[in-house]
Order: C-alpha cells, then sequence, then structure tokens
C-alpha cells in the first residue's frame, strides 16, 4: 500500500523560508516523477512543482525562483525548500508521486502571516 506523509508546515512570516518534506512507502520513488501540489482556502489545487527522474524539474510561474523541489531516493523523501515566503502562499501543501496520482496525502499547512 503506497502511503505519503507530508510535515513541515507551520507559520512562516513573508520572506521567510520553510522546508517541506514527505516521506513516501509501499513503493520506489527513483524512477518516476515526483511533485508538490497545493489547495488554497478557496479549495483551488495546482501543481507547483515537479522533478523527473532524470533531474528536470518544472516550477508554476507563482513559485519559480523562490521555491526548490528535491528528492532523495534512498530515503523515499521528497522535499520542498520555500524561501521568501508570501501570503499568497497560504495552503495546505500535498507532495505527489506520479506513478500514484490518486494516493493523497493528509498534506501539511503554511501559514504565511506576520
Amino acid at each position: 500500500q503506497v502511503r505519503i506523509v507530508e510535515s513541515g508546515g507551520g507559520l512562516v512570516q513573508p520572506g521567510g523560508s520553510l522546508r517541506l518534506s514527505c516521506v513516501v512507502s509501499g513503493t520506489e520513488l527513483a524512477a518516476y516523477s515526483v511533485g508538490w501540489s497545493r489547495q488554497f482556502p478557496n479549495k483551488q489545487l495546482f501543481e507547483i512543482a515537479r522533478l523527473d527522474s532524470d533531474g528536470t524539474t518544472v516550477y508554476d510561474d507563482d513559485v519559480k525562483g523562490r521555491f526548490t523541489i528535491s528528492r532523495d531516493n534512498n530515503k523515499k523523501m521528497v522535499y520542498l525548500q520555500m524561501n521568501n515566503v508570501k501570503p499568497v502562499d497560504t495552503a495546505v501543501y500535498y507532495c505527489r508521486h506520479f506513478r500514484f496520482v490518486d494516493v493523497w496525502g493528509q498534506g501539511t499547512q503554511v501559514n504565511v502571516s506576520s
């Protein structure tokens, strides 16, 4: 059974940084694309970062240059380094394994506020 567990969210001030983590169990990580999505308070859901198995990254324009996705295949971990965060980044963040697109974790809440 594939499971995704996100962590690392919290309250951060505008301009600050936060690193989100997720651990994926029940499957391998190395051969597949992974990513992060976020759901805003109005329930809109967007894919914001994707990291392919060959190292190619794709970012949503809203986070490009501020967020960095990375992975540790041995630990089956996926990370999202968030820098220079803004109030509009407030959302629930979900880690994605694109071999199992229907598997969702509980998400981790990020609140950006002064």
